[in-house]
């Protein structure tokens, strides 16, 4: 991997000097990005799952445009979620404001924790990159 594959939008440098990932990288047709919690400019979860899921797919918007994409590119998602069944039905409903058909293969996963208290879903993506 080069130095210019890694897409690191800005404001959001902290996240590849300090905990040392890149929000996301380029391979050859398609663009890995990292998951992404809903989580306000405090970097806290907000209480709310409805704003917590807009937040993440806001994130994720940003590290798909810093690359050039847009949701439309999208062929790949995977969703991490702290309380599965009480939230799905919010959750789709913010995913479908964002995501669009014809619609990318998604995965929903339940877990019991991440990284940020109070987080109820981290969201991670593969996008096809446009030749």
């Amino acid at each position: 991997m080069e130095k210019s594959d890694v897409v690191v939008p800005g404001g959001q440098e902290i996240l590849y000097n300090n905990f040392h990932f890149a929000p996301a990288v380029k391979d050859k047709d398609h663009l890995y990005c990292s998951g992404v919690i809903g989580m306000g400019p405090d970097g806290k979860a907000a209480s709310d799952p409805e704003t917590q899921f807009t937040q993440a797919f806001e994130g994720i918007k940003v590290v798909l445009e810093a690359a050039g994409l847009s949701f439309r590119d999208i062929v790949d998602i995977t969703s991490f979620h702290v309380g599965l069944q009480a939230n799905m039905r919010t959750f789709m409903k913010v995913k479908d404001r964002y995501v669009s058909e014809p619609y990318p293969a998604w995965t929903a996963i339940g877990i019991t924790e991440l990284a940020v208290p109070g987080g109820l879903v981290e969201v991670k993506v593969i996008a096809r990159m446009r030749g």
